[in-house]
């Protein structure tokens, strides 16, 4: 991905550019947002009045299922996921219920969705796990979760964050783009971005934090022709390639 700061390029050969000491500070901690702290804690009180209470687009009734739907969920959009769910979840809400399913059962309620037969092997086997390692409960713990099949870092982090209520950043497609657009990070890899976000995102803003970013990459920040004229944070984004308002 580009660099949206070009000002280095520009720069004279041997020409010692100035920096203010909000800019020497945030290099010297590691930092690689280009934004100001006022300009990000104005970011999120702007998402926080839009929306105070954003909620994932997965249907859940208890961590279980929540934890099921984002396995399913992946590579997947949220819509199809819930359309195959409803009907699963009224049979199986439960690891034990879902282990008395079995794996061809959880096939035919799962089979609309990408890559259905790994992903119903993975919804069995971590079902036998919880139920065998953690008396059939999801557990709050990172390292625990992503040792399940087909729970990565991302999955761990809806878990923590939305059954939880941890400040944790899971960084989809949808955050680390707008991330990097709009300056709250230059993070290259996912793990870079949601570092970064952990870092300079306000404490009183963290627990909503990526809801925000994902809904606002998912429906204004799009990938190929965001809604820039519509965006409540255009004055704020640092992003070059805005698109232009209709005259």
């Amino acid at each position: 991905m580009k660099s949206l700061d070009r000002s280095a390029s520009r720069a004279k050969p041997g020409a010692r550019k100035r920096q203010s000491p909000t800019a020497v500070a945030s290099r010297r901690a590691g930092r690689r947002t280009r934004l100001s702290k006022p300009a990000i804690a104005e970011i999120f009180r702007r998402f926080e009045a839009a929306d105070p209470h954003p909620k994932s687009e997965l249907e859940y009734v208890n961590p279980f299922t929540l934890l099921v739907a984002v396995v399913l969920s992946a590579q997947a959009t949220d819509a199809g996921v819930n359309k195959a769910t409803r009907a699963l979840f009224q049979i199986a809400d439960t690891p034990e219920k879902m282990v008395q399913l079995g794996e061809d059962g959880i096939r035919e309620f799962v089979k609309t969705i990408g890559l259905y037969r790994n992903k119903a092997r993975n919804v069995l086997e971590l079902s036998r796990q919880l139920v065998a390692n953690h008396g059939g409960s999801v557990p709050r713990d990172r390292a625990a979760l992503e040792a399940l099949p087909g729970v990565g870092r991302k999955t761990a982090n809806v878990i923590l964050n939305v059954a939880f209520g941890e400040p944790t950043m899971a960084v989809d497609t949808h955050v680390f783009r707008v991330a990097n657009r709009t300056g709250l990070s230059s993070g290259r890899t996912p793990l870079e971005v949601e570092e970064d976000l952990l870092r300079v995102v306000p404490a009183e803003f963290a627990i909503h934090a990526h809801h925000w970013l994902i809904l606002h990459g998912r429906y204004v920040c799009k990938a190929r022709r965001p809604e820039c004229p519509r965006c409540i944070i255009r004055d704020l984004c640092l992003f070059e390639a805005k698109t232009p308002c209709a005259e």
